[in-house]
């Protein structure tokens, strides 16, 4: 808050705060997307999924899945252990068939012009880290795009955050999804780290899912907070 003042008033008013350039933005994520392809690594991750049903505190489900990549766009999985209700596997199964079909589809599913428009919301700070936070409208039907928030380092342009639900739902048993992603830096690369989703399952009810990923073939250079 910034005052003038004269002899005869005190006029105080808000400096304008400009919105960063947007189309800066989005050509620095297309660019940071295209040079993490170049180096790609293959990896191994092991995320550990808890399936809660409604407002359970006690998981219904707990699932381990294994997660392979083979750069540019093969990604495989397998669930090494499983124990509780049988609809928390398949859950985790539907997802995990999401993510690794987006894999092979390349482009059709990277957030960037040629799949989404964009709005500039705000600016948000996790702890010293400055952020961008953009909306994402996709540009058709497609249970690989997302419609939501994207959270945008202000300084690297990664992507940290994802939030949304898909442009088309993703089977007939999962209805109103809403998914939540953090990324990390991996061998050099920007992968997920955790993997949460709420979900109306039909004729079951609301469920959550949590996951995260609790070994890898590379250490974690960081974790979200």
């Amino acid at each position: 808050m910034v005052t003038i003042t004269s002899s005869s008033q005190v006029v105080p008013f808000t400096a304008e705060i400009k919105s960063p350039d947007l189309n800066l933005i989005l050509q620095g994520i297309e660019d940071v997307q295209h040079q993490d392809r170049a180096p790609a690594q293959p990896y191994e991750l092991t995320r550990e999924y808890k399936v809660f049903r409604g407002s359970d505190k006690q998981s219904t489900s707990d699932v381990v899945a294994q997660i392979n990549f083979v750069p540019p766009d093969k990604k495989t999985y397998k669930i090494i252990q499983a124990s509780g209700q049988s609809r928390g596997e398949k859950m985790v199964r539907e997802l995990l068939d999401r993510e690794t079909q987006s894999a092979r589809s390349g482009q059709s599913s990277e957030i960037i012009l040629r799949n989404y428009d964009f709005v500039f919301l705000r600016r948000e700070n996790l702890g010293d880290v400055l952020e961008y936070v953009l909306a994402i409208l996709p540009k058709r039907k497609d249970k690989n795009l997302l419609r939501g928030q994207i959270w945008v380092d202000a300084k690297t342009f990664r992507i940290r955050r994802i939030e949304g639900v898909p442009a088309k739902s993703p089977s007939f048993w999962l209805k109103n999804i809403h998914i939540t992603l953090q990324f990390t830096q991996l061998g050099g690369m920007w992968v997920p780290v955790t993997f949460d989703a709420i979900a109306t399952v039909r004729l079951l009810g609301q469920y959550t899912l949590a996951g995260l990923t609790i070994r890898s073939s590379e250490a974690l250079s960081a974790t979200p907070k």
